[in-house]
């Protein structure tokens, strides 16, 4: 199967102008319009977590609900894109940037590599969507901001809460549906 590729560049501009409204409105919620109702959201985070949405609900509810409380004032501009119009497959490429600004004037940043890897289902909506991250780099990031106390109260909270159990996220492995 093969997609028409200025459909594909179409949904491409769509998500980035709703991940800009998202940011501003600290809320990503509203992003899963752009999902089909039995889409799979999900990411690694370290050598013993996996994260898992199942279905357009839990993506809206868990991972752009419970998992980006805390996260307003972080822009995640995306650098480039490659799209795969054989496949469906499209790949971003972004920062996470933090409003916040260290004493030098640079703002927070998570460095490295960081992205999400969707699959096209057609009717401007994402099927499958992984992201990834530099685990080592977004844990620097976080230390530091704990050191200069530049951690907003909201993070605080999240960090706090995601201590406990938390829906969506299993061991590493066990996640219900294939991960790839």
């Amino acid at each position: 199967m093969s997609f028409d590729r200025a459909e594909l560049e179409e949904m491409k501009e769509r998500w980035l102008q709703a991940n800009i409204e998202a940011e501003k409105a600290g809320d990503w919620k509203p992003l899963a319009s752009f999902y089909t109702e039995d889409a799979t959201y999900g990411w690694n985070y370290g050598p013993d977590k996996d994260f898992m949405a199942v279905g357009r609900d839990e993506i809206r509810e868990i991972a752009l609900g419970q998992e980006m409380e805390g996260l307003e004032g972080w822009t995640y501009p995306y650098q480039e894109w490659v799209i795969d119009d054989r496949t469906g497959s499209m790949i971003g490429l972004w920062k996470q940037v933090y409003e916040r600004t260290r004493e030098d004037g640079t703002h927070y940043a998570l460095e490295g590599i960081q992205g999400s890897w969707f699959r096209y289902g057609g009717n401007f909506q994402f099927s499958w969507q992984r992201d990834f991250f530099d685990y080592g780099n977004v844990s620097a990031l976080f230390i530091e901001l704990l050191k200069n106390n530049a951690m907003s109260d909201g993070m605080l909270k999240r960090i706090e809460k995601a201590t406990g159990d938390q829906p969506g996220w299993y061991p590493f492995g066990k996640v219900p549906v294939p991960f790839w």
